[in-house]
C-alpha cells in the first residue's frame, strides 16, 4: 500500500511538471495537499465497472469528449510566459482584434443572439403554420428544414423520393410551394436561414422571387443560405455534381449576392455536419475554417474583391456535450479567422475579418432512450454556445432522436433559450470565462491544432484535392470509430443509454405518412398542366448554355455567365427543383465518392 501511495504522490508531481514549469506555490500544494488527498482516496473511476477508462498506472484518465487529456488543475503555468503581458495579441478586448473575446464590444448586453429554430415538415401549408407558431412564441427568425428529396434535387413524384417526402423537412417542388411556405410572413422583416446545399441556388432563386412578389426590396432582405458544398463531400454526402462545377454555383451566389442582395449571407460554412459525422471538436474547427479558405480563394479567382464578399461569409458550428471544449472552440474560431483574413488574404475592412456564426445543439448526442434527459443535454450545450459568443442558436427538441419534433417539444426547446437569455444572468457579461486558465489553455491548443491541420491541407493543394484523396473523410471516420468504441466499452458514459438505464414508454411522436407525397404529386400534376411547358424548356436551355460557359472575372459587373439570373427565369416559369437539377446534370455531370480504404 505504501508503494502505491508513494507512486500516486510521485505521479501527481510528475504530471504537474509535464510540459510546463509550475510555480513554487503549486509544487507546495501538490506535496502538502494533493498528495495526502490521493493517498487517502485516490480519484474516482471513469466509466462503468466493465469498462473503466484508466491509464497505464491504473489512474482514472480524464479527457474531453474529443479524447484530449485534461489536467486536474490549471494555473498560469499552462499559458505562455508572456500571456499576461501580451494579452492584447492573445485575446484582445471585445469588439477588437483578434476577436477571441467576441466581435461586438457590448456582447449580449447590446443584442441577444437570434433564437432561430430549425423547422420544416410535411407540406408547405403545415410548415407555414409551424413558422407562424414559432414567431408568435418569441422566435426571432426562421430556419428552413427541407426534406431529403429537395436536398437531393428530386421532385416529390420522382421514384427515388418514395418514402421520404416531408419526412425530415418540408417538401418544396416549385415556386408555388415556396409561395405557400412564406404566405403571411413579411420577408423584409423576418430573417430566414435555409439549410440547402447542392440545389441551394435553385431554392434561393425561389425565395428571392417570393420576396419580390411580396414587394420586398432585395437590398433590405436578410438571411442565410447554407450553400456549403464542401462539407457535403466531407461529411453529409448530399451532393449532386462534382466539386468544381458545384463550387462554380456557390461562387455565382457570392457574386450575385454581393451586387444584388447585399444583406443576405450567401453561405454558412458548416462544421455542424462534420461533428455529427463523428469528428473531434478540433477537426470540426479546422476543416470548417479551411473550407472557408477554399471558398475565399475561389471567389478571388472569380475576380471578386475580398472586402466586397467576405463581410457576408457566415459559419455554422455544433454545440456538443463537453462544455469547456466547445466554448474554447468558438473563441479560437474567431481568432483563427481574423488571422487568416488579414495575414493570408489581406482583408482591410473589420467586418471582413469577423467570424459570425450560428450554432445548433448536437443532434448526435440525443438519445432515444429516456428522451427527456435530452432537455438537460440541450440546455448545457446551448449555454456553451452562448458563453462562446454565438450570433444565433437552434436548440434541438428532446424527441428528435425519435422523430421530427412535436409542437410541445419545439416549444420547450425555444423556452430553453429564453430561460438562458432572461433568467441565467450569463448575457450580462461579455466573455465571462475569459481569463480562466483552463479555457484559455484549451483555446490556445485549439488554435495551434487547427493551424497544424492547415499545413497538411496546404501541402495537399487545398481542400478539394484533400477530399479527392479522402483525407478529411478518413480523419473523421477514425475519430468516430474511436468514440463509439469507447461508448460501447463503457469507457464513456451516456446517461440512459449505457448507464442508469430504465424502461420507459415511448413518448408521443410526430408521424408523417405517405399522404404528403400524394398531395405533392397531385400539385405537380396540376402545375405541369397549367404552366407554359415551352417557357419552362426555353428557360432550362438558357440556363444550360450559361452553365457551359466560364464566368468572366470582374469585381464590378455581374458575369454574363452567372447562373442566378437564369435560375430566376426558370423558377418564374415554374420549372421544378427536379427539372432544373436534372438539366444541370447534363452539363455538370454527377459525383460518386471513392470508398475509403
Amino acid at each position: 500500500m505504501a508503494e502505491t501511495t508513494g507512486n500516486r504522490r510521485q505521479q501527481a508531481l510528475d504530471e504537474l511538471k509535464q510540459n510546463r514549469c509550475p510555480s513554487p506555490e503549486e509544487v507546495r500544494w501538490a506535496e502538502e495537499t494533493l498528495g495526502p488527498a490521493l493517498e487517502k482516496a485516490g480519484e474516482r473511476p471513469i466509466g462503468t465497472a466493465s469498462g473503466v477508462n484508466v491509464d497505464e498506472h491504473g489512474n482514472a484518465r480524464f479527457t474531453t469528449v474529443s479524447g484530449t487529456p485534461v489536467r486536474r488543475l490549471y494555473t498560469e503555468a499552462d499559458l505562455p510566459a508572456d500571456f499576461a503581458a501580451n494579452s492584447a495579441a492573445y485575446l484582445g478586448m471585445p469588439g477588437e482584434p483578434p476577436y477571441t473575446r467576441g466581435i461586438h464590444a457590448t456582447g449580449y448586453r447590446g443584442k441577444l443572439w437570434t433564437m432561430r429554430q430549425f423547422s420544416g415538415f410535411a407540406s408547405p401549408e403545415e410548415t407555414n403554420q409551424r413558422y407562424k407558431y414559432l414567431l408568435a412564441n418569441g422566435g426571432g427568425g426562421l430556419s428552413v428544414a427541407f426534406d431529403l428529396p429537395t436536398l437531393m434535387g428530386c421532385d416529390s413524384d420522382d421514384a427515388q423520393s418514395e418514402g421520404e417526402v416531408g419526412k425530415c423537412g418540408v417538401a418544396i417542388d416549385s415556386l408555388e410551394d415556396m409561395q405557400i411556405l412564406f404566405s403571411g410572413i413579411d420577408l423584409e422583416k423576418t430573417t430566414v436561414s435555409m439549410t440547402i446545399n447542392s440545389p441551394a441556388s435553385v431554392l434561393w432563386a425561389m425565395y428571392l422571387a417570393v420576396a419580390q412578389d411580396q414587394g420586398a426590396d432585395w437590398k433590405k432582405i436578410s438571411g442565410t443560405l447554407q450553400n456549403d458544398i464542401l462539407k457535403e463531400y466531407i461529411a453529409q454526402k448530399e451532393y449532386i455534381y462534382p466539386p468544381a462545377p458545384s463550387m462554380r454555383l456557390v461562387i455565382d451566389t457570392f457574386e450575385f449576392g454581393s451586387k444584388m442582395v447585399p444583406r443576405f449571407n450567401p453561405i454558412s460554412i458548416s462544421g455542424y455536419h462534420i461533428r455529427e459525422a463523428g469528428s473531434t471538436a478540433l477537426q470540426e474547427l479546422a476543416f470548417t475554417i479551411y473550407d472557408g479558405v477554399e471558398y475565399v480563394e475561389w471567389a478571388l479567382r472569380r475576380g471578386l474583391a475580398v472586402d466586397d464578399f467576405a463581410p457576408r461569409l457566415s459559419f455554422f458550428f455544433n454545440a456538443h456535450n463537453d462544455f469547456f471544449e466547445e466554448i474554447a472552440k468558438y473563441r479560437a474560431a474567431r481568432k483563427i479567422w481574423y488571422r487568416l483574413m488579414t495575414e493570408r488574404f489581406g482583408a482591410k475592412q473589420a467586418r471582413s475579418t469577423w467570424m459570425r456564426f450560428h450554432t445548433q445543439t448536437a443532434g448526435v448526442s440525443l438519445t432515444a432512450q429516456q428522451p427527456k434527459n435530452n432537455i438537460a443535454r440541450v440546455a448545457i450545450q446551448a449555454m456553451a454556445a452562448v458563453l462562446g459568443g454565438t450570433q444565433s442558436l437552434h436548440t434541438d427538441s428532446f424527441d428528435e432522436a425519435l422523430a421530427l419534433p412535436t409542437e410541445d417539444a419545439a416549444r420547450i426547446a425555444l423556452r430553453t433559450q429564453q430561460i438562458i437569455a432572461y433568467e441565467s444572468g450569463v448575457a450580462g457579461v461579455v466573455d465571462p470565462l475569459g481569463g480562466s486558465y483552463f479555457v484559455e489553455k484549451l483555446t490556445l491548443d485549439m488554435e495551434q491544432g487547427a493551424f497544424g491541420y492547415f499545413e497538411k491541407l496546404d501541402a495537399m493543394g487545398g481542400m478539394i484535392p484533400a477530399i479527392e484523396q479522402g483525407f478529411p473523410q478518413r480523419e473523421i471516420a477514425e475519430a468516430s470509430y474511436t468514440y463509439q468504441r469507447a461508448v460501447e466499452a463503457g469507457e464513456k458514459l451516456i446517461v440512459g443509454a449505457n448507464s442508469f438505464t430504465v424502461k420507459e414508454p415511448a413518448p408521443e411522436i410526430l408521424y408523417i405518412d405517405e399522404s404528403v407525397r400524394e398531395a405533392q404529386t397531385k400539385k405537380l400534376r396540376l402545375l405541369r398542366a397549367k404552366r407554359s411547358n415551352e417557357a419552362v424548356q426555353r428557360s432550362l436551355d438558357a440556363l444550360c448554355r450559361a452553365a457551359e460557359k466560364t464566368p468572366e472575372a470582374s469585381s464590378t459587373e455581374l458575369s454574363s455567365a452567372n447562373t442566378m439570373p437564369y435560375l430566376l427565369d426558370c423558377v418564374r416559369a415554374y420549372a421544378t427543383v427536379g427539372e432544373i437539377c436534372n438539366a444541370l446534370k447534363k452539363v455538370m455531370g454527377t459525383w460518386e465518392e471513392t470508398s475509403l480504404t
